[in-house]
C-alpha cells in the first residue's frame, strides 16, 4: 500500500500509452585521468524542446552503471521525456568530492549542449535516482550550478555519516562476514565509471557495512574525528527555502537505506517551505519499484511520479 502525503490532482495512466520505439545515443561527457565517463540519451523522438530527466543510477557508489533502471526509462520516454542516464567515477577508487565533481559536469553538459546535441530544453529538466542515485539526485537540489526543476528520490538517503552507515549494521552482519582482504581484492585503485559483467565489488560493500566503514571509505574522512567534514555532503543539512520541489518514495521495511532517512528529509523540507511529498510503500523493502508496472501497489506509486513531474514541469 502506498500513501502519499498530500492529494494529487490529476491522474496519469501509464497503461494507456502504447510501447513507444525508444532511440539511444552515447556520449563522453567527461575524461578524467584516461577514465571516460558516459552518458545514454534516451529519446522516443528527434523532436526540439523536449523536458527532460537526468537520471542517476545506484550501488552504493561503488557498483552500478548507467544501463540499469530501465523501467523508469520506459517509463519517462513513453511519457514525453528525453531522459539521460549518467555514469560517475565510483569509490572507493574515486572518493565522494571526485563524485560530486563529476555530477556538477553532467549537469553542466547538458545545460551546455542539451538543447543542440540533445533537442532537450534545459529549463526543463528534472532529476531522480534510485539508493545512491537518489542520494545525487537530492545533493543536486543544492550544489550543482543551477538546480534542476523538480527532484525525484527512489529510498534515497539524506545524511551520509549517521549511525546507520557509520556503525556495524545488524542486518548485515547475520550475512557471512566478509574478510578485509577479500574485500580489497574486489576493487582497484585506477578510477572507473562502471561496472560491467560479473563482478565482486558488492563484496567491498558489504565489508563496509558490516564494519561502519562506509562514510570513511567513500569520503576519505573519519565520522568519528571529522563530523563536520560530512556537512557539505547531507542533503538533509543543506536544505533552504530555494531548494527545487521534491517527491520522496521510501518503503518501511528497507534493510539498505532506512525509511527514516527520507522521513528526516521529507520534515526538513516541510520546514523550509519547500514544495514536496512523501510516498510511503507500506510493506516494502529497498528496491520496491523493480517489479514495476506489473504490481498494482508500485504502478499506482511510478503513476503518482508523472503527475508530480508534470505538474512542476
Amino acid at each position: 500500500m502506498f500513501v502519499p502525503g498530500n492529494a494529487y490532482i490529476e491522474e496519469w495512466s501509464y497503461a494507456e500509452k502504447e510501447a513507444p520505439t525508444v532511440n539511444k545515443r552515447t556520449f563522453t561527457y567527461k575524461i578524467v585521468e584516461g577514465c571516460a565517463i558516459k552518458a545514454d540519451v534516451h529519446s522516443i523522438d528527434e523532436g526540439a524542446g523536449k523536458p527532460a530527466i537526468v537520471l542517476i543510477h545506484g550501488g552504493c557508489l561503488i557498483m552500478g552503471g548507467r544501463t540499469e533502471n530501465e523501467i523508469l526509462v520506459e517509463m519517462l520516454t513513453k511519457a514525453g521525456y528525453t531522459v539521460i542516464s549518467i555514469d560517475y567515477r565510483l569509490a572507493p577508487e574515486t572518493k565522494l568530492e571526485g563524485i560530486l565533481e563529476d555530477l556538477r559536469d553532467a549537469f553542466r553538459w547538458v545545460r551546455k549542449d542539451g538543447e543542440d546535441l540533445l533537442n532537450i530544453n534545459p529549463n526543463r529538466m528534472g532529476a531522480m535516482g534510485c539508493s545512491a542515485g537518489g542520494y545525487l539526485t537530492l545533493m543536486s537540489g543544492f550544489m550543482v550550478d543551477t538546480p534542476p526543476k523538480v527532484l525525484v528520490s527512489f529510498y534515497g538517503y539524506s545524511d551520509v555519516n549517521g549511525a546507520w552507515y557509520s556503525k556495524p549494521d545488524p542486518f548485515y552482519r547475520r550475512q557471512p562476514l566478509v574478510a578485509e582482504s577479500i574485500a580489497r581484492a574486489a576493487v582497484g585503485t585506477n578510477p572507473i565509471s562502471e561496472t560491467v559483467g560479473p563482478h565482486d565489488r558488492h563484496l567491498f560493500y558489504l565489508y563496509c557495512r558490516q564494519n561502519g566503514l562506509w562514510p570513511k571509505e567513500v569520503t576519505g574522512y573519519d565520522p568519528e574525528k571529522e563530523p563536520r567534514k560530512f556537512d557539505r555532503f547531507s542533503p538533509v543539512r543543506n536544505v533552504t527555502e530555494q531548494y527545487p520541489p521534491t517527491l520522496l518514495l521510501h518503503g518501511d521495511r528497507d534493510t539498505d537505506v532506512p525509511y527514516a532517512q527520507s522521513v528526516a528529509m521529507s520534515k526538513k523540507l516541510g520546514e523550509a517551505g519547500v514544495d514536496h511529498d512523501l510516498i510511503t510503500a507500506f510493506g516494502k523493502g529497498h528496491g520496491f519499484d523493480d517489479v514495476g508496472f506489473r504490481d498494482p501497489a508500485v504502478a499506482v506509486a511510478l503513476n503518482r511520479v508523472l503527475v508530480f513531474l508534470k505538474q512542476r514541469m
